[in-house]
């Protein structure tokens, strides 16, 4: 099961989000964990690599799994460990290979185009202090068939 960081950042009321080339949707900057790597150290190097800013004091927000299904067979699954972070040096990158670096207010990342699950992901976290757990499926065209969420 492949293992992917990513991290919300909140600064002066903006988050800062990717936008993949894929379907042009928004999703949280972050990527695959190395092996032997802690998840802290994994969502700080992946952030770093995709923005050039330096976490610090992340905070593990929610961990979830995602299935992709053909019919009712799993394809693909990955787990994905999301944090919360409000501190960080250094200065934004100009180009990032992997998609469009934005900062957002907070208040319209709900009108952003994304994944649904990626969606819920942004309520549950920014609306709990403690972990969230949850377990999306979806289809190979990328779309939701169902889902669970457990605030801990």
């Amino acid at each position: 099961m492949q293992r992917v960081t990513n991290c919300i950042v909140i600064d002066n009321n903006h988050i800062l989000v990717i936008k993949k080339p894929k379907h042009g949707w928004y999703a949280i900057p972050g990527g695959k964990m190395e092996q032997g790597e802690t998840i802290r150290e994994s969502v700080i190097r992946e952030y770093q690599e995709e923005t050039e800013l330096s976490l610090h004091h992340p905070r593990l927000a929610g961990v979830f799994t995602f299935s992709i299904l053909e019919d009712t067979t799993s394809t693909r699954e990955w787990m994905m460990y999301t944090f919360v972070c409000e501190h960080y040096e250094g200065q934004l990158t100009d180009f990032c290979r992997e998609g469009e670096l934005e900062w957002v207010e907070i208040d319209r990342i709900k009108s952003l185009p994304m994944a649904e699950g990626d969606r819920m992901i942004y309520e549950h976290v920014l609306q709990h202090e403690t972990v969230v757990t949850g377990a999306f499926s979806y289809t190979e065209e990328d779309e939701l068939i169902n889902y669970r969420i457990d605030p801990l």
